[in-house]
């Protein structure tokens, strides 16, 4: 090729490779990721405290963001979203300014031995939610469908430190970052309040068999709930009264990977 043809493609190159990429015009909406919902008339096993081989009748498998998930079943990632796991210690001394405190002392919910995270200014929750946010990535990144935000009921036990307000505003900017993420989201603990207000997809509702709590979240769920017991008197009233339209699980309170586990 001659130069005086090669000089203005030269030209042409070097224009192209500085001119910015073509940008979406301002004000069309984002593109959100497919987000599959929780499958009905199928039975869910609840694997948080070790993985497990999974029966055949079983089409809903929760667990741990750090376990793997099944890959051929609908895989729940399990996500502690309001409060810390209590062998992360390490990594909330790194973030102590999130964790919720009184008298200079952590607030613990004593019967798991977690720690609360602290919820009470717009800057806190945003931080969290991009704290929480990397994990749902993560979640999504390691093939799970759908992902369960533990606690979202902490702050009836923050020693009236926390509101509903703000577990609710922060529960709004955890949703938006798992659904962006192509992740459905489960509502976990406080009974009645309808999650489908800040776009909660399903819900998992431990021992709602014992506290009678099933059909709180039945009205706002429909067949949308994972029901857990874990006494076997309560396992026998929830199959009884929910077990022909939910998945009913009987659990070790332990959730060990050789521990109980019966259906309806």
């Amino acid at each position: 090729m001659s130069s005086r043809v090669l000089a203005p493609l030269l030209t042409l190159l070097v224009l192209l490779a500085g001119a910015p990429a073509y940008a979406q015009p301002q004000g069309r909406p984002r593109v959100q990721p497919q987000v599959e919902p929780l499958p009905v008339g199928t039975d869910v096993d609840y694997q948080l405290g070790g993985n497990r081989a999974v029966p055949r009748h079983v089409g809903i498998v929760v667990r741990d963001r750090n376990a793997a998930p099944t890959g051929d079943r609908y895989d729940v990632c399990y996500v502690n979203g309001f409060q810390t796991q209590a062998d992360e210690r390490r990594f909330w001394h790194r973030h102590w300014g999130l964790v919720l405190k009184q008298d200079g002392k952590p607030v613990v919910d004593e019967a798991w031995g977690e720690w609360l995270l602290d919820l009470r200014t717009s800057a806190k929750r945003e931080h969290l939610a991009r704290i929480v946010g990397r994990w749902t990535q993560g979640c999504a990144d390691d093939g799970f469908d759908a992902v369960e935000l533990d606690n979202l009921d902490s702050f009836t036990r923050s020693h009236r430190l926390l509101t509903r307000q703000e577990a609710v505003a922060y529960a709004r900017l955890l949703v938006r970052r798992a659904h962006d993420a192509g992740l459905a989201v489960g509502q976990k603990n406080l009974a009645g309040f309808d999650g489908t207000k800040v776009s909660y997809d399903f819900a998992v509702a431990e021992e709602c068999g014992r506290y009678r709590e099933c059909a709180s979240y039945v009205r706002h769920y429909g067949r949308r709930v994972l029901a857990v017991e874990y006494r076997r008197r309560d396992f026998r009233w929830t199959c009884r009264h929910v077990g022909a339209r939910l998945p009913v699980e009987l659990r070790d309170l332990d959730l060990s990977p050789t521990g109980v586990r019966r259906w309806c």
